[in-house]
């Protein structure tokens, strides 16, 4: 759609293609949250990845290391990945418009090569993917784009409800077993000698832990699906709902955009922050996790939206665009960027070729690693753009897509157009 739609074609003619346009700001939004995820992200790369779900299950939690993650908790977890979903689902109304009749010939071309791309990524580098969950939701989401906002903002909320319903009632039901409840009774924590064996192999090198990575990418999918894929179409369907209103498109008044950082950020930070202090306090008890699992869940959409309107009104003004500019230009490469993010953690935390130092990195210094990716990206991303037409791996999924090698330095033929970001 683009704040357009196509034109009526004559009944003899093929519809045209809607007109695409760039929006600045929806790249912008979309390069914080590449970077924002891997705050995150880091974790699952550094440790065990039960320590993601479940802290104490590896590595110190203590000072400084229980400060990064109270603050990495309360800031990020599950914020920035709801706002890149969000945005996914807006980028497909952008690229294809709501008309029906439009067709979507290039998108499902185009969801497959996402597939593809995704089980590499997953299957050899890294377990926690999202491209997978992402390319499964595209195909389905995409039939809805011509629904009302109304309509998607619905059924995206009753989608995202369903999924943290049955996590709160999973996590819930702990106190409902007889006996004590310990996180080893639910192999939360490993006992030492297999949690070191975990690490070493890890450690050991890319090859080495391939079917460790592999075990853990099919329980990954699987458990992503049951307890994730409602709320990953859902929050498409909230992003195409707030696309389709103009949010994403600075179509909003600036005071509309800090009315709603104000109420979603005055209410989701407390209540982000008050289930991650009832976690510290009762020392992540087994039977009590399912507080602070339920106040963030409904945190992190509160929070996604109210820092959306932040960077919103700030695209608004034209010296914030300017300095905001290398999270722009990181979000027209936000496909590359999330997969060098992935191909750096890998080099820092996995064995030869790489450096290894998986299980030996606090988290206090997972966030320094973090924020030096942060720098190099921010760095990287606007010199790439100042010579080439996209980021190398935007570069290969439209020449998948187009089944042809599309132009990539500045200056040459401009290619078969396109979608944001991708």
């Amino acid at each position: 759609m683009a704040e357009t739609q196509a034109a009526s074609a004559p009944a003899e003619a093929p519809p045209p293609a809607p007109k695409r346009e760039r929006f600045t700001s929806i790249d912008t939004l979309r390069g914080i949250a590449v970077l924002g995820i891997l705050m995150m992200n880091v974790q699952a790369f550094a440790m065990w990845n039960m320590a993601y779900q479940y802290p104490p299950a590896h590595m110190d939690l203590t000072g400084a290391n229980l400060d990064a993650w109270f603050y990495s908790h309360v800031f990020f977890g599950m914020k920035f990945i709801t706002i890149f979903s969000a945005l996914f689902g807006a980028g497909i109304i952008l690229m294809l418009g709501e008309d029906k009749s439009l067709g979507t010939r290039q998108h499902y071309p185009r969801m497959l090569w996402l597939l593809l791309i995704g089980m590499i990524h997953a299957y050899v580098f890294w377990f926690g993917d999202i491209l997978v969950s992402y390319a499964l939701a595209g195909m389905l989401v995409v039939m809805a784009r011509h629904k009302s906002a109304l309509w998607l903002t619905i059924w995206g909320l009753i989608l995202v409800a369903i999924p943290g319903l049955l996590m709160v009632g999973l996590f819930a039901s702990f106190g409902l077993i007889p006996g004590e409840v310990t996180p080893e009774k639910f192999q939360f924590v490993l006992p030492p000698e297999e949690l070191q064996e975990i690490v070493a192999t890890y450690q050991a090198g890319f090859l080495d832990r391939l079917p460790m990575n592999a075990l853990s990418t099919v329980q990954a999918q699987i458990g992503g699906i049951i307890l994730f894929g409602g709320r990953i179409v859902g929050v498409m369907f909230l992003g195409m709902a707030l696309f389709k209103t103009g949010f994403f498109t600075l179509r909003w008044n600036s005071f509309a955009y800090l009315i709603t950082a104000a109420v979603t950020l005055g209410i989701g930070i407390p209540l982000a922050w008050i289930g991650a202090a009832h976690d510290v306090a009762t020392n992540f008890e087994m039977t009590s996790l399912w507080y602070s699992i339920a106040t963030n869940y409904v945190a992190s959409l509160l929070m996604a939206l109210g820092y959306g309107a932040v960077i919103m009104f700030l695209c608004k003004i034209k010296l914030f665009q300017l300095i905001l500019y290398p999270f722009t230009a990181a979000g027209r490469m936000a496909f590359t960027n999330y997969l060098t993010q992935t191909l750096a953690m890998t080099y820092v935390f996995v064995g030869p070729p790489g450096m290894g130092l998986f299980g030996t990195v606090e988290r206090i210094d997972q966030v320094k690693i973090v924020v030096v990716v942060w720098i190099v990206q921010l760095i990287v991303s606007p010199l790439w753009l100042s010579v080439f037409r996209f980021g190398p791996f935007e570069w290969l999924w439209r020449s998948l897509t187009y089944g042809s090698f599309q132009p990539l330095l500045k200056g040459r033929a401009p290619a078969p157009s396109g979608p944001p970001g991708g």
